[in-house]
């Protein structure tokens, strides 16, 4: 199995559900995403790329440089987004998918619509990075930033300063702040991807199905979409969707033992 974490967040996320998974005979592995971590680039001229294809196909790689030829993916955040893409784009490399919050590829096309004002008002953070002002409070205040994101996106979930503290050590990378700036402008057609991964974003245009056996997760952080309706249609595969009530956004780890019960049945639809 790879679980995959999103942003602010780190493999800490995975820490009471790689344990019961483990129980069940199962191989876990977290890796860092790009610009976390101990992640590093082998050339300082290397473009610092946060965008959507880019992310999915360092997993891919990551699965070749380990002979894995196929594996259960799980992810929230950004995690979900790149386990989604690894399924529409690499079907063959996932036997099963679960995905808090259901289909989130980015459609660019898509992003240049506005919201109403209430929904556009939980992505401040996107438009404050679209600035060079967003980018240096960023750069230095990303220990607070971070922790007022846990906060906002799991209002219930109280968590202490040392578990906090334990995830924030991965926003040291130096990487980290052109990585996360990145990913945002370029959702919002702010800044440009790079040509070898423009044939992946064509086809993610397209908003492809995911064929895979899959199990969504959604929590109160969905609003809206809990019910998952918006985006059952894009799976066509074996699907069940849950919903947990009470919990945030960052599932696996306000929520282990739901997270990798779904992981598990997921890998038995």
């Amino acid at each position: 199995m790879l679980l995959l974490h999103g942003w602010p967040y780190d493999p800490h996320s995975y820490a009471d559900v790689g344990p019961l998974l483990a129980a069940e005979g199962y191989r876990v592995i977290v890796p860092y995403l790009r610009g976390y971590g101990p992640t590093t680039f082998l050339s300082d001229r290397t473009v610092r790329n946060g965008q959507q294809s880019a992310i999915a196909r360092d997993v891919v790689d990551l699965m070749d440089a380990l002979h894995i030829d196929a594996a259960i993916l799980g992810g929230f955040d950004w995690g979900s987004r790149t386990a989604d893409i690894v399924a529409a784009l690499w079907p063959h490399r996932c036997q099963a998918l679960v995905s808090v919050s259901g289909y989130l590829v980015t459609s660019l096309t898509g992003n240049q619509q506005p919201l109403p004002p209430q929904a556009e008002l939980g992505w401040w953070y996107q438009y404050y990075f679209a600035t060079e002002r967003g980018r240096l409070g960023y750069l230095r205040n990303r220990h607070e930033f971070n922790k007022l994101i846990w906060r906002t996106a799991s209002p219930a979930w109280d968590f202490d300063d040392a578990t906090y503290d334990r995830s924030a050590t991965a926003f040291d990378n130096p990487d980290h702040v052109d990585i996360v700036v990145h990913n945002y402008r370029w959702r919002l057609g702010l800044a440009p991807g790079e040509p070898q991964y423009d044939g992946y974003e064509l086809q993610l245009a397209a908003a492809p199905a995911i064929t895979v056996p899959t199990v969504t997760v959604a929590s109160d952080f969905d609003g809206a979409t809990k019910d998952g309706a918006a985006y059952r249609a894009r799976f066509t595969g074996r699907y069940e969707h849950r919903v947990l009530d009470g919990i945030g956004h960052n599932v696996p780890q306000e929520a282990p033992r739901p997270f990798a019960r779904a992981i598990i049945d997921a890998g038995h639809l």
